[in-house]
């Protein structure tokens, strides 16, 4: 199961990683099914952090649509829209669109078995 890193780090520090990354996944010796998260401000990370209940909901409950993780997690729908918007902008969830009874259906998926927080103190 794919894992998640989530840091937060100055651009400069991201694309630095970003370039030792490409060196190895280059080389052929990229190891482990992870991803990384980078943030670059202390809003959008504190954002990410105060939520992980929805992510972690998503995973415990696999709901078949937002409407029905709402009830779930006893959040209004379009308050929760606007944090499904904001996790699947920064990659930490996807959206499967499907046809219900002739309604179209958003359903979150979170494809990370695995959640890391790599914070290093300046």
């Amino acid at each position: 199961m794919k894992k998640l890193i989530v840091s937060i780090k100055s651009s400069g520090e991201t694309m630095a990683d970003f370039k030792k990354a490409l060196k190895v996944a280059r080389k052929g010796r990229l190891k482990g099914d992870h991803f990384e998260l980078s943030f670059d401000n202390k809003k959008n990370f504190d954002r990410f952090v105060k939520n992980l209940g929805i992510l972690s909901a998503i995973l415990t409950y696999k709901p078949k649509s937002v409407y029905e993780l709402a009830k779930l997690v006893d959040m209004d729908v379009s308050n929760l829209n606007k944090l499904i918007v904001f996790f699947e902008a920064v990659g930490a969830i996807t959206i499967k669109m499907s046809t219900v009874s002739g309604r179209t259906v958003k359903t979150p998926v979170v494809e990370y078995g695995h959640i890391e927080f790599d914070l290093k103190a300046a």
